[in-house]
């Protein structure tokens, strides 16, 4: 991110200082230079960055309670026993009762529900244990480079973080993007569990696929280690199916249940805190507390984004850079606006959300056109691919990639494929 940072800022102010040298004003007129402009919108940038952030608290703080009232009514360990009987069958060479299967199961559940913060945890912890099964320490396993090519691209029938920012940049309609988000998630990741498998047999190791069965010690117990247990298979297989009906549904009656979302959500939510006995209120808010916490904490970054990507557009260097590919991806759906989300988004997840803010809290644009429905999606259905793999293998000091680059890209590439049709047939 510091060399993407550094670039963006740099070619803006060569290209603001060679249009400056060029540039020929009227004699007797008050014309503002490219250089004057470049500076009042990095200032003006800048405060509209806070301005957003401030915005982004409340919403922030409510997604957050619910979810936390969630998390501890047990929605995730509900989650978790439906995913058991499936990833016995995706990770064949993963005991079934082996902490890394409930770690894995534990991170896939919490990305499903849209809680980043909790599925991180979840997913290094899994890799932990992977890697006690690994043969050849250093090197990514077929069951490594799988889970994490699942987890760039897992399904996800809840974009919180997307749905928050688009209502506080002013949408009618914020919950607009879990149909497309989860018809995307769905394509991508089917595009990466079938990409890893045929990349595990193309590039078969022929070391064995599992050295010991010891889990690493740390010394504390996390709630990854503890026994999901697992429904009978005929439940999970109900609701997959059911999973798997609501795309048609959501493509043929998207815009009319969408209005539904967020209030059927914090009653549901809610109230099925109160069935299980949890002190709803409490838990409500000690998750607000965390989305303040968070709002406030993106201040900064949202700050350099902005201002980065509202130099790099008041120079002219976006213009110059966008004009001539946008007339390629226009032909296939993908509005020149857009592009650069769908280019930034696997290498910078605070990139690409800054991207977001600045285009759906652009009048000209905003959040419920199409550009501002495509690239809202983007944010809530594809992964900051780089940053995952350096996380989820550095924790286990893994230097050998292997082939875990090939599925991971290609379901980006898929999920992008995918927000182009499906919001091109809702919203286009």
């Amino acid at each position: 991110m510091n060399a993407i940072f550094f670039a963006i800022v740099a070619i803006a102010f060569a290209v603001a200082a060679w249009r400056q040298v060029t540039f020929d004003a009227p004699v007797g007129t008050d014309v503002e230079t490219p250089m004057d402009i470049l500076g009042k919108n990095m200032i003006g940038t800048a405060g509209d960055a806070v301005s957003l952030a401030i915005g982004l608290v409340g919403v922030m703080a409510l997604f957050l309670g619910l979810m936390k009232v969630a998390e501890r009514a047990g929605l995730l360990l509900v989650v978790a026993k439906t995913l058991r009987p499936l990833m016995t069958r995706l990770f064949p060479n993963v005991p079934a009762d082996h902490p890394a299967m409930g770690a894995m199961i534990m991170n896939l559940s919490a990305n499903v529900l849209g809680l980043g913060n909790a599925a991180t945890p979840f997913g290094i912890r899994a890799m932990e244990h992977l890697d006690s099964l690994n043969a050849e320490k250093g090197k990514a396993t077929d069951a490594m480079i799988l889970f994490l090519a699942i987890n760039t691209s897992s399904v996800t029938l809840l974009p919180t973080g997307v749905i928050a920012l688009r209502a506080a940049a002013g949408s009618a309609d914020p919950a607009g993007i879990v149909p497309t988000t989860l018809f995307a998630t769905l394509v991508s990741t089917t595009v990466a569990i079938v990409t890893a498998k045929l990349c595990a047999k193309l590039f078969a190791s022929s070391a064995p696929a599992v050295l010991r069965d010891v889990t690493p010690d740390t010394g504390t117990e996390s709630d990854a280690d503890v026994d999901t247990g697992a429904y009978p298979a005929w439940i999970s297989i109900a609701v997959l199916a059911g999973v798997l009906a609501i795309v048609p549904l959501t493509i043929a009656y998207g815009r009319s249940f969408a209005p539904w979302i967020v209030p059927g959500l914090m009653l549901g939510l809610l109230g099925f805190g109160v069935a299980k006995r949890v002190p709803v209120y409490e838990c409500f808010v000690e998750g607000a507390k965390d989305g303040f916490d968070v709002a406030l904490r993106i201040i900064p970054y949202l700050v350099a984004i902005l201002v980065a990507v509202g130099m790099f557009r008041a120079s002219g260097a976006l213009e110059l850079m966008i004009t001539p590919l946008g007339a390629i991806t226009e032909l296939v759906g993908l509005p020149a606006d857009a592009l650069p989300m769908a280019l930034l988004r696997p290498l910078s997840g605070s990139g690409a959300y800054g991207i977001l803010a600045s285009i759906i809290n652009d009048p000209a644009v905003g959040p419920d056109s199409y550009t501002g429905y495509l690239v809202s999606t983007f944010q809530g259905s594809t992964e900051t691919t780089f940053y995952v793999i350096a996380v989820y293998f550095g924790a286990v000091q893994i230097k050998r990639l292997r082939y875990a680059l090939i599925p991971a890209l290609t379901a980006d590439a898929a999920g992008i494929a995918a927000v182009v049709f499906i919001v091109a047939v809702l919203y286009g």
